[in-house]
């Protein structure tokens, strides 16, 4: 009896439901009931129901066990990966096994051979088991232990590749690594080369964590390397210079872009990849976390027939998701817009869409060329100069509506900052609209709401998820005549703040905190250098 009958038999889902998943299973390799629970006809725990009715099984929560390491070593670890299962109790005669597949454990005649006990399965949350697999062995671990190492062997060793079976192995732990930063959430992954170890970590809701591999991973840190450079369509040999490309990863129905940046260090090279869902749902801008005054007044400036529109912010502050969702509210079939990027991150149905690429075009001369084909709306990825700032204000000034971005702390030092690049103070106070500033700060996790112990649904953080700060500045005579005589930031802010012209980003952060979706550290963490 399979999955699907299961399931079927249970009355957890339907037929159509299960024929869907179906199909997504023969295309993708994935479970039936991971597909089910992905695509939201039934939940996981309407699945792990389902399954203990049907099986007569019990149902364990995995958080409230912790397992000693003489328990989960009675079963091999090759075994642990391979089927899927935990050892997590052990009194002598029985052994408790838990397992989200109960199906795939025809072995259990070969547990009982091994270990010498009777086995009992208990069923326990598919996302759990990972967990506890990835803890007590390692993210990869089966993988280093088919390439016959053990995961408490000496890191120091360097293992050069011996057969093609070896080979498979270190692609298999690549993409083992690549597809579990997937399952965090991670928006990068850091891999780290020092003198007797290689450190992998994932940026996950904005902070570095390790990723838990073993130690001995730092064995294949040449393979790797090698690896990643071959996946990325780059020059394997060369290792004195810099290099960057791109991997396109397929995951369970989901499509990812990596940027792949690869630099000579004292003890090897540094890999980063930033990681893009090409599938990804793009938000809209309520989702995005600002209060109703602010995006009654986004709306009216994004509405406007021309002039620019800057979100300034860190990187990794989300401006390219706010501009996006901005275009995404205005774009209909009366408009003709236009974005240059660097790199396209979403596409957007009913955008042209032009790649700024190397070598080839840049933003100005990109702004330039657009022009010509008659665009409403011109988004341009980033104001990095001052031909680039230039171009786009001729741009707002013969009539288009411009979208860009720029690095600056908030909304006040975006004029200043221009005026730093040598653009005239007259050119950006006539056309500047409005400046976006905004950080992204981590949301309370909704399933324990305990910052500093969490649970194992924010990877014990307490937070989960991300949502936006916002600070937004518009323009009236005064402030523009401000901008011409070229004052600070500072100035520039009183004067904003005194004519009702700033809504700032303490009060977008208390408003944060008041509605208990973040809090007061998560707050002053990013706002600390505002």
């Amino acid at each position: 009896m399979g999955m699907d009958t299961l399931l079927l038999d249970s009355g957890a889902v339907t037929e159509a439901q299960v024929e869907e998943a179906r199909t997504q299973s023969q295309r993708t390799g994935e479970r039936i009931d991971r597909a089910l629970v992905r695509m939201g006809h039934v939940s996981a725990r309407a699945v792990l129901e389902a399954l203990a009715g049907q099986l007569a099984m019990d149902i364990i929560d995995l958080a409230d066990h912790h397992p000693a390491e003489s328990v989960t070593e009675m079963i091999p670890s090759r075994l642990v990966f391979r089927l899927q299962c935990v050892p997590i109790e052990d009194d002598g005669v029985r052994l408790r096994v838990a397992t989200s597949d109960p199906l795939q454990l025809a072995e259990l005649d070969e547990l009982r051979l091994l270990t010498g006990r009777e086995i009992e399965l208990v069923l326990a949350d598919d996302e759990d088991l990972r967990g506890l697999i990835r803890r007590h062995y390692g993210v990869a671990g089966d993988t280093l232990d088919a390439l016959g190492v053990d995961r408490h062997d000496s890191p120091e060793t360097l293992v050069a590749p011996e057969d093609e079976a070896h080979e498979a192995s270190v692609i298999k732990l690549v993409r083992d690594l690549l597809i579990e930063a997937v399952r965090e959430r991670a928006t990068d992954v850091h891999i780290e080369p020092f003198e007797h170890s290689l450190s992998i970590r994932y940026r996950i809701d904005g902070v570095l964590s390790p990723a838990g591999v073993p130690p001995s991973i730092n064995q294949f840190r040449d393979a790797i390397t090698s690896r990643l450079k071959i996946m990325a369509g780059l020059n394997v040999a060369e290792r004195r210079r810099s290099q960057d490309g791109r991997i396109a990863l397929r995951h369970e129905g989901r499509e990812f872009d990596l940027r792949v940046s690869i630099i000579p260090m004292v003890h090897g090279e540094g890999i980063v990849l930033r990681i893009l869902e090409s599938s990804a749902v793009l938000l809209g801008l309520e989702q995005l976390g600002m209060e109703p005054e602010l995006l009654q007044r986004w709306d009216d400036l994004i509405a406007r027939p021309h002039g620019i529109l800057l979100v300034t912010g860190p990187t990794g502050s989300g401006k390219s998701t706010t501009l996006y969702a901005s275009l995404n509210r205005i774009v209909s079939d009366s408009v003709k817009a236009i974005t240059i990027e660097d790199p396209v991150e979403y596409q957007l149905t009913g955008v042209n869409q032009i790649p700024v690429t190397e070598g080839a075009i840049d933003f100005a001369q990109g702004l330039r060329a657009v022009l010509r084909h008659d665009p409403d709306i011109v988004m341009v990825g980033e104001i990095r100069d001052r031909l680039t700032a230039e171009a786009a204000i001729q741009a707002s000034l013969t009539g288009h509506l411009v979208f860009s971005t720029l690095h600056t702390n908030d909304a006040p030092s975006a004029m200043p900052r221009l005026i730093d690049m040598g653009v005239e103070p007259f050119l950006v106070s006539s056309s500047l609209e409005g400046v976006l500033a905004q950080r992204l700060v981590r949301r309370l996790c909704t399933s324990c709401d305990t910052p500093g112990s969490g649970c194992r649904d924010c990877r014990s953080t307490g937070y989960r998820g991300r949502v936006g700060l916002y600070e937004l500045m518009a323009f009236d005579a005064a402030i523009r005549d401000q901008v011409l005589q070229r004052s600070a930031s500072g100035v520039l802010r009183a004067q904003a703040d005194e004519r009702g012209l700033l809504l700032g980003l303490e009060a977008s952060g208390a408003a944060k905190i008041e509605q208990g979706l973040t809090t007061q550290q998560e707050v002053a963490r990013v706002t600390r250098s505002h």
